[in-house]
């Protein structure tokens, strides 16, 4: 069932142009999750769960880990909510409604994993949010580093200067874009 439900949001994101990882990021996302082991994922940007599914899938493999994800749009949030419950995952998510930056501020426990894929612009506010909860050390992902790099110059700039950072390249058959990268940073105190 979990990859009947995958393949459906998939499809889903692909007819109404709902931006999403693609299968190459996803895998490299999933291939992330699975080094890091994380006890809990921070995740910036729902949409309607694709990356989720992703990252949830590893995490019940693993037999460990929870997942906080954050969106904005009520509407995808609970369409999010809907698959992870028919993927039989739900159990390990902890779906959030609202502006990344202040949900989370709300966030008490530490953090091993984040992945930033929101708002551009909100790449940098969204870390400094969370870097607080941040553990010693955390892998940092920021997704559309290739597209959308001016946006979010504040936050490359910043991860790019204090932490181990490497830029990954995909080539991609996404109908909106066909070449992006996915930032991965470590972070340390």
């Amino acid at each position: 069932m979990f990859e009947q439900v995958l393949q459906e949001v998939e499809a889903q994101c692909r007819e109404e142009r709902i931006p999403m990882l693609g299968s190459e990021k996803a895998e490299f996302l999933a291939a992330c999750v699975e080094k890091a082991k994380p006890t809990l994922i921070v995740e910036c940007g729902t949409a309607i769960g694709y990356s989720g599914l992703w990252m949830l899938r590893v995490l019940k493999n693993l037999g460990s880990g929870r997942l906080i994800t954050v969106e904005i749009e009520a509407e995808r949030a609970n369409r999010a909510r809907a698959s992870f419950e028919r993927a039989g995952v739900a159990e390990l998510v902890d779906s959030r409604i609202g502006d990344a930056q202040e949900v989370l501020k709300g966030i008490e426990e530490p953090v091993d994993f984040l992945l930033l894929d929101n708002n551009f612009s909100n790449y940098f506010p969204c870390f400094q949010a969370i870097e607080p909860q941040l553990t010693n050390p955390a892998t940092v992902l920021a997704d559309n580093v290739g597209i959308g790099a001016e946006q979010m110059a504040d936050y490359l700039t910043h991860v790019r200067e204090r932490y181990a950072s490497e830029t990954h390249w995909f080539d991609i058959e996404l109908p909106w874009v066909k070449q992006d990268a996915i930032e991965v940073s470590i972070y340390r105190r």
